[in-house]
């Protein structure tokens, strides 16, 4: 299909949205190699963000879904070579639900594997026809207790958990996925109910524990913000060995 050309009505190509970038060869965000394009907004503010700079401030290229869908068009054979596709990050994709609706869109119009990297904190605005556009959902839940939950990103737990709700009764397949920081999300109870929760759902292919890092730190300091867990270590193997134990226990495999 040549999307310099495509009918704007068909797939809403003509719908504007901010991306902060995209990586062409992904391989951590979905199965296979993956065109991953970031998009700026989100509406959580968590203290170990590492993309700050599309989430505490808007920064990108004002683009049309015509134009991301042209230069993904130019990876897709590679892409579908490979059992990859495309995956939508950020910031959170939900942020922008229109114009990610048009790239998924046109994705799934060129017969592309989809995947959707959000909080899920504002799932109610994506529909079930949205979701139908979704293969996989990358799904990160931040803590299982709401206090811990809100001190972490600023938000609450509730939309998060509704939204893996309605992705289980939808049978949408989903990756979840552990930030591990000390002192804040660590502690066994908030991994045993995120696992528990998880075990309930019946849709969740694989669990990945992500260590806290500090490679976006330098970010906070050049937005001129300050950086909440700037004196916070990275966690110890004992304490990401404990938390991947607890998931595995629960009866999932822990990749990461």
């Amino acid at each position: 299909m040549d999307f310099m050309s495509f009918d704007s009505h068909e797939i809403g190509a003509s719908v504007s949205g901010l991306v902060h970038s995209v990586e062409t060869c992904g391989t951590v965000d979905g199965p296979g190699i993956r065109y991953i394009v970031f998009l700026s907004g989100c509406s959580l503010r968590c203290k170990y963000c590492h993309n700050p700079d599309t989430s505490f401030v808007r920064r990108g290229n004002e683009m049309t879904a015509g134009e991301v869908l042209t230069d993904i068009e130019r990876y897709a054979g590679f892409l579908k070579g490979s059992g990859g596709g495309v995956t939508l990050s950020g910031g959170d994709p939900l942020f922008q639900i229109e114009f990610s609706r048009a790239v998924l869109s046109g994705c799934k119009k060129m017969g592309l594997h989809t995947a959707l990297d959000t909080s899920g904190a504002l799932g109610a605005a994506a529909d079930d026809d949205y979701l139908s556009l979704t293969d996989l959902v990358l799904l990160d839940i931040k803590a299982g207790v709401p206090a811990t939950y809100r001190a972490a990103t600023g938000g609450d737990l509730e939309p998060t958990l509704a939204f893996a709700r309605r992705l289980a009764a939808l049978g949408k397949k989903v990756w979840l996925r552990y930030v591990l920081v000390p002192a804040l999300t660590d502690n066994d109870e908030d991994v045993r109910r995120v696992a528990e929760f998880a075990v309930g759902l019946g849709n969740v292919e694989r669990v990945d524990v992500l260590p806290f890092h500090k490679i976006g730190a330098y970010k906070w300091k050049e937005l001129g913000l300050k950086d909440p867990l700037a004196e916070t270590p990275e966690p110890s193997g004992a304490a990401v060995a404990r938390a991947k134990a607890i998931f595995t226990d629960a009866g999932f495999s822990c990749v990461k």
